[in-house]
């Protein structure tokens, strides 16, 4: 098993135009994902940390990446495969309400 980042981008725009059955769908695959151990949540405020040349810590709020769609949220997700992570996070509400999820590889280092 591999495990794998999801970042999902979406807004209320495009929740809205997307088909009600669709969409309940695609909370009934968040919950699928939920019962087998996924690891998700919605994205909240962030906060920029730098330490540059560990000199001191240095706080900045707000996200440091920009998108042309919010950020919402986050899972973490064990697959055998990439296409397998694909075809878990093309389900879910952000993939179908006309935003986009991003599937990352998590390369552990030792």
């Amino acid at each position: 098993m591999s495990t794998f980042i999801t970042i999902g981008y979406g807004d209320r725009a495009g929740y809205d135009r997307t088909d009600p059955v669709v969409r309940d769908e695609a909370h009934r695959a968040d919950a699928r994902l939920r019962d087998r151990g996924v690891v998700m949540g919605v994205a909240g405020t962030p906060t920029q940390v730098r330490n540059h040349d560990g000199a001191g810590v240095a706080t900045t709020d707000g996200p440091f990446l920009r998108s042309d769609l919010p950020l919402a949220g986050f899972a973490v997700i064990e697959a055998d495969t990439l296409e397998q992570a694909v075809a878990l996070a093309s389900r879910t509400p952000c993939a179908v309400a006309h935003g986009v999820v991003e599937v990352w590889p998590l390369q552990t280092t030792t």
